[in-house]
């Protein structure tokens, strides 16, 4: 590997190739973003069909969580050794044959350690598609490099559980998989055609192995005890204690090897600048009470409104639509004005969503639920771009990598920790008011009797009837549930406000951020 001091970043892309190294970065990250959650609601066809407990079913999901999110903070360290665009090429390659062996896969055990390798290639993806596409802009156009990069990555999650429903319905589960093997060459072709020439500068680093053992410990441990938490009762269970006991050690001797050893595999210096720490923060906080709510909204949608996979994909699709058209508008003038305050619109609006939300009840329609849903897509246009120049603001391009990486890497790991928060705190409030609604179902009350006598003139016996009362019961107990996790959600959106203020403003049109990050080679 060739160290030049002379190197120089190269030029910004311009035209046609501009156009197709957006559109090859972008698709791969879509096809990445995609596979964090498109195998959400096949779990069930997966497990019947591999002859497993739904339960063991979810380790499709943690498998390829934990492996993605430890390798995510690598991407610093391994870009520096092979370069850029070697590794983004090659992360693409192997997510395609790891996407091909995942739809081969004879039983749950291959699929896992398939999901597994999966994860871990697919780390680099995003961080270096963020820094390949800062580098082929100039430096004005940084904010609309950020849209490009940020409507990807908002649209994907949301369209995943909708066209894996699609595809499990219609066709049969490994196409989900399958279908990232024409996407991924493509982008592999185009990305390498495009920007093999605009090699980053290498150096031979030796291997953190120390730092790499540890990250594994403690984000496996962490990662694991987020996943089985709810199912064994959280810390109740002796197995979670254990879990949180080795990532809470694993963490802290990580941390202290990390920022004493000469050549870290994560740079956690970066935390030591006020923008980072502040940013990844609200970026993190933000996308976990994000994540944790287009979870729960499906989940309530299905189990206790009726609704199939694909209705309910349906309700949370235009999501993307003002993200869509609100990005570009968004990228062109992050610079002209100050991101914060971008920022904290998007924190108000994902308040106002959540507030609506928390309003819902039973009898909600299909427009009702559409309406937050398409409100949403306008935090979401405001959230990203401001948030990434904020965090990245004033680095120096060769440090763009890590920062990236890191910044992913909480993010990520946020994502995962709201889920489990959310569900459990969910399930935990819905056993709550279900208690506290069926003490007001006894003979003394006219309205309950009202409701059995009226059930038992419908042709249903005694037995029935009470099934039936309890069946909405639940109904409601869950929709109360859901308003309670709403409500407080849209509470601390606007907690983080403040936050947001700490970070600096970066200098003239968006900054340092924009400078450093488009320089990014």
């Amino acid at each position: 590997m060739s160290s030049n001091l002379n190197y120089v970043p190269p030029p910004p892309l311009e035209g046609s190739a501009r156009m197709w190294g957006t559109i090859a970065l972008s698709t791969a990250t879509f096809m990445n973003v995609l596979d964090t959650s498109i195998a959400n609601v096949s779990l069930s066809a997966i497990a019947g069909d591999l002859g497993v407990s739904p339960n063991q079913g979810t380790w499709v999901i943690t498998s390829f969580a934990v492996a993605n999110a430890i390798s995510v903070p690598l991407t610093g360290w391994l870009s520096q050794r092979f370069g850029q665009v070697r590794l983004f090429t090659l992360s693409i390659v192997m997510f395609v044959l790891a996407s091909w062996l995942c739809g081969l896969a004879p039983n749950m055990g291959m699929l896992i350690a398939f999901r597994v390798l999966q994860g871990f290639v697919a780390g680099p993806m995003i961080p270096l598609s963020q820094a390949l596409l800062l580098s082929s802009y100039p430096k004005a156009l940084a904010g609309t490099a950020m849209a490009m990069w940020a409507m990807t990555t908002l649209v994907a999650p949301v369209m995943g559980p909708l066209l894996g429903g699609w595809i499990t319905d219609n066709i049969s589960w490994p196409w989900i998989f399958y279908i990232n093997i024409p996407v991924g060459i493509l982008a592999a072709g185009a990305a390498w055609t495009l920007y093999h020439k605009r090699e980053s500068q290498t150096k031979k680093l030796p291997i953190d192995g120390v730092g790499l053992g540890l990250l594994v410990v403690w984000v496996g441990a962490l990662q694991i005890m987020l996943d089985k938490g709810k199912e064994l009762d959280w810390f109740h269970s002796t197995e979670v204690q254990i879990l949180a006991a080795v990532a809470l050690v694993g963490f802290l001797f990580f941390l202290a090897w990390e920022l004493t050893d000469k050549h870290p595999v994560t740079d956690l210096r970066l935390f030591a600048r006020r923008n980072f720490w502040a940013g990844t923060l609200a970026t993190s906080v933000g996308y976990g009470l994000f994540f944790g709510n287009v979870v729960l909204l499906p989940l309530w949608l299905q189990q206790y409104m009726g609704y199939t996979a694909t209705q309910a994909g349906f309700i949370l699709a235009p999501v993307g639509l003002f993200a869509i058209v609100l990005s570009p508008i968004v990228g062109k003038n992050v610079g002209k004005m100050d991101p914060r305050m971008f920022a904290s619109f998007a924190f108000i609006v994902f308040g106002l969503v959540l507030w609506m939300r928390s309003k819902f009840n039973v009898q909600a329609d299909e427009a009702t639920l559409m309406v937050p849903t398409l409100v949403q897509g306008v935090a979401m246009a405001f959230f990203f771009i401001p948030l990434s120049i904020l965090t990245l603001s004033g680095l120096p391009p060769d440090r763009i990598p890590a920062a990236s990486g890191l910044t992913n890497f909480v993010r990520i790991t946020a994502g995962a920790m709201g889920t489990s928060l959310v569900t459990t705190v969910w399930e935990n409030r819905t056993a709550l008011h279900h208690a506290q609604l069926v003490e007001y179902i006894n003979q003394g009350r006219q309205v309950a009797t009202g409701a059995l006598s009226g059930l038992g003139n419908a042709g249903l016996d005694p037995q029935q009837a009470l099934e039936q009362v309890n069946r909405l019961v639940g109904q409601q107990a869950a929709t109360l549930a859901a308003n309670d996790v709403f409500f407080a959600s849209s509470m601390l959106f606007l907690m983080l406000i403040p936050l947001v203020w700490i970070t600096r403003r970066p200098q003239a049109m968006g900054a340092a951020a924009s400078e450093a990050a488009a320089g990014a080679h």
